[in-house]
């Protein structure tokens, strides 16, 4: 039986899945956030926020994309378990990192901006 075929499967649906329930979730609450930090461009901040939308998405897929190219050869069905669950927590520990990154930079530079 082929391990890789069902763990591809499986980590691509668990994976798309985080990804877009993320990704409304930050757009969602991002466009508060943002438009909190310019409240008297609320253009600029849906754009700021629409992008940030797009990069979220690339850089997710590029990463995801990487993460299936340098799997291992599968061979038991614990193997296959323990795979998935550590390419899962490290993409959602990136998420996590990556967030904060826009949170302090997006906060940093348009004070600097506004001042």
């Amino acid at each position: 039986m082929n391990y890789n075929l069902i763990g591809y499967s499986i980590f691509i649906t668990m994976i798309v899945f985080t990804i877009v329930i993320v990704g409304k979730i930050c757009y969602r609450n991002g466009n508060i956030f943002v438009a909190a930090l310019i409240p008297a461009h609320l253009d600029l901040c849906q754009q700021i926020n629409k992008t940030l939308l797009v990069c979220y998405y690339l850089v997710n897929i590029g990463y995801c994309t990487m993460t299936l190219v340098s799997w291992d050869t599968i061979t038991s069905p614990l193997h296959l378990i323990e795979i998935l669950a550590i390419k899962l927590a490290v993409i959602i520990c990136i998420l996590s990192v990556l967030h904060y990154v826009n949170i302090f930079l997006l906060t940093h530079i348009i004070h600097k901006l506004i001042k």
